[in-house]
């Protein structure tokens, strides 16, 4: 994957969210215009011990590509092993990322997420490794850095710059931050000119003009949405039609929402399964309805009351299309 190229086909990134991006979700995700996605977070020593979870991580389709395998670790060595053992099980992948903005503790308390922001050097020696021992593009997904006190984002751009890294992605937010608060979009004011590889931001983007305003202050080259797209897909497509035209696209309708939340499901359903996907479907279906007249109402019955399709489908059907 050429990300330079990429740009023709848009300038929104589906993030990587754990328990979220599954090969059903880009896979529904990617009609509405995005660009290419990211696997969920998927752990180094899972793969090299064969942890039947971790694999599952690993499934693509033909439908959700470019997407890249997003590795979470500490130690460059293993995590060139654990690309290789991926790249065994499933060579799909169009890079590789490596997380270092992930501010979970059981995550950073072993040396990985945005524990790596503390340690640029070891950045460098993971992306160098990746770059000699994979054909593939390697990217890094990033934070400002640990907290206020050590805002160290443009000395790691630069060594994995140096270390050949093909794109960035950087979080406005410090790891101490979590996703607390507002993304500091100001601190990364201007900073495209001051990073040779391709710049994705990322952070509050929940509307078009978030991701405008995103865009005009960093002059990054795309722009990644998360939480803000979740039960909200017509985002990505706004925001795809706005920098390819000027024009702003309407909210979507009621009935366009309820359409959406039940093609999602079943997609989830033929990935997952019906228990395992209404489970994870039940903190996903209230998101469709935020915004909406006696939305509160819906997104209760759609938390605690769905344990089938056909619950999801008899809900659905007592919302009106206006």
């Amino acid at each position: 994957m050429n990300i330079k190229e990429r740009k023709k086909f848009g300038n929104v990134v589906l993030a990587p969210m754990a328990g979220f991006t599954s090969v059903g979700y880009r896979t529904f995700m990617k009609r509405f215009k995005v660009n290419f996605s990211y696997t969920e977070m998927v752990s180094d020593m899972g793969l090299i011990y064969k942890n039947e979870e971790t694999i599952s991580y690993l499934k693509t389709s033909k439908f959700d590509r470019p997407v890249g395998l997003q590795l979470f670790g500490h130690d460059a060595q293993n995590l060139v092993k654990a690309a290789k053992i991926a790249l065994e099980i499933n060579p799909n992948f169009d890079f590789i990322d490596i997380n270092c903005a992930c501010p979970v503790p059981k995550v950073t308390n072993t040396g990985a997420g945005s524990s790596l922001m503390k340690r640029p050097d070891l950045i460098y020696q993971i992306v160098k490794a990746l770059k000699d021992e994979i054909n593939l593009p390697i990217s890094i997904k990033i934070r400002l850095g640990w907290d206020d006190n050590n805002l160290n984002f443009e000395q790691v751009i630069s060594k994995a710059c140096e270390a050949g890294v093909d794109f960035i992605a950087i979080h406005a937010r410090t790891k101490k931050m979590g996703y607390a608060g507002k993304a500091h979009y100001e601190i990364i004011s201007g900073l495209k000119e001051k990073c040779n590889a391709p710049l994705i931001v990322s952070g509050d983007i929940f509307s078009l003009d978030d991701a405008i305003k995103a865009i005009q202050i960093t002059n990054a080259d795309y722009v990644m949405v998360a939480r803000g797209g979740v039960g909200h897909p017509w985002l990505i497509k706004q925001i795809y039609t706005y920098f390819r035209s000027g024009h702003r696209l309407k909210e979507p309708t009621l009935k366009q929402q309820k359409k959406w939340c039940l093609q999602l499901a079943k997609l989830l359903i033929k990935e997952k399964g019906e228990a395992k996907a209404i489970r994870c479907y039940r903190s996903i279906a209230p998101s469709f309805f935020s915004g909406f007249v006696n939305s509160k109402q819906i997104r209760v019955k759609l938390s605690s009351s769905i344990n089938t399709l056909e619950d999801l489908k008899m809900i659905l059907k007592t919302i009106p299309n206006h």
